[in-house]
């Protein structure tokens, strides 16, 4: 209950102060890929349900190529601001394991499925270990095989040791860590 009424507090507050930071960015995102500015995507939340994510589209549709002003916006983060309304909605967290598309948390088995009596977050250990997980996918000869055999595994193993010990005070130092990382 207090970690859902802090998301719902800080989630309004941080829409209140960036909102007319947000839409400045949604229209030059909108300008840029030559689309309506959202990127939305199927991603598997709590209890496996899936849910629609909103980002702002860094990629133009028709090369499938991210624009440089796309590279700024995901280098800093800008393009996750919109999850402030997953958040409001219910569908998000500030904290617990990123959302993923569907063909992995929702393939889980045995012990790795407490994972998705968990909401998903902005932000977790995970996201802070792989913050650069583009880069370094980039860097692999096969970045599928190396995502599915060390990337995700070991992200199954940091969220499931969130699953056994989260807590509102290890939440707001894992908010800590992600922004002044």
């Amino acid at each position: 209950m207090l970690k859902r009424l802090f998301d719902i507090t800080l989630a309004t507050l941080l829409l209140l102060l960036l909102g007319g930071f947000l839409f400045v960015f949604w229209i030059a995102s909108a300008l840029d890929t030559r689309s309506t500015g959202l990127f939305l995507q199927q991603r598997i939340g709590q209890y496996g349900k899936k849910f629609t994510i909103l980002k702002l589209r860094t990629f133009h549709i028709a090369t499938g190529k991210v624009s440089s002003f796309g590279q700024f916006v995901r280098r800093h983060k800008i393009d996750e601001f919109p999850q402030l309304i997953n958040i409001l909605k219910g569908d998000m967290s500030f904290v617990g394991p990123r959302p993923d598309v569907p063909g992995y948390y929702d393939k889980l088995d045995g012990e790795n499925q407490k994972i998705l009596l968990l909401k998903p977050g902005l932000t977790c250990e995970a996201s802070i270990k792989y913050y650069n997980e583009e880069a370094m996918l980039a860097q692999q000869e096969n970045p599928q095989q190396y995502n599915d055999t060390v990337i995700f595994p070991d992200k199954v193993k940091m969220n499931l040791n969130y699953y056994y010990h989260r807590s509102f005070v290890g939440d707001l130092w894992i908010l800590w860590k992600t922004i002044f990382r």
